[in-house]
């Protein structure tokens, strides 16, 4: 089986995920990993799928974009390899949360300080709300390196977060079924 990365955006409306699903599985292909998102009205697709040998990234792009044509996606598929370390990074897992007034720099300067530490995010969630006075809310889930405190995170974040004008916590990751 080939692995295959599919990337697909669009106005969010319903039947999205049923028209692309359909034309991977009438190719062949099986959902590995997924994630899927409403972002400001943008519906936004990412899914690592198996497909079958005698199928390649153009063709299936092809298809895909042939059945939603409708729907008007913009879609992209690509031939990944089996990425080096794609089992999970050892370590403990932790969910680091940010919130305050919304302002550039704040995803670039908490993520560069957990990156200095060895940090790997796994997953990466953010949002404003409010109209009258926009508060940022950034949620993620990260792995520490096995060499890595909890605390010296904590201090490190704490001053980022200072520097930023946001409030920062962290807590350990709750197992999830995905």
């Amino acid at each position: 089986m080939a692995t295959l990365a599919v990337t697909v955006i669009g106005a969010d409306r319903p039947g999205i995920v049923a028209a692309v699903t359909k034309a991977l599985m009438d190719r062949g292909c099986n959902l590995e990993d997924t994630s899927m998102s409403i972002l400001r009205g943008h519906f936004a697709m990412v899914l690592i799928v198996a497909a079958p040998d005698d199928l390649d990234a153009r063709s299936l792009e092809l298809a895909v974009v042939e059945a939603t044509a409708p729907l008007g996606l913009q879609v992209a598929v690509r031939t990944v390899g089996d990425a080096a370390g794609s089992a999970p990074r050892a370590g403990e897992a932790w969910t680091v949360v940010v919130y305050g007034a919304d302002h550039p720099g704040i995803v670039h300067g908490i993520t560069s300080a957990l990156a200095e530490l060895g940090v790997n995010v796994v997953d990466l969630t953010t949002r404003v709300t409010g109209a009258d006075l926009p508060v940022y809310s950034m949620v993620m889930e990260v792995t520490l390196p096995p060499e890595l405190s909890p605390a010296e995170m904590e201090v490190r974040l704490a001053r980022e977060a200072e520097a930023l004008g946001v409030d920062c916590s962290l807590h350990p990751s709750e197992p999830d079924i995905l």
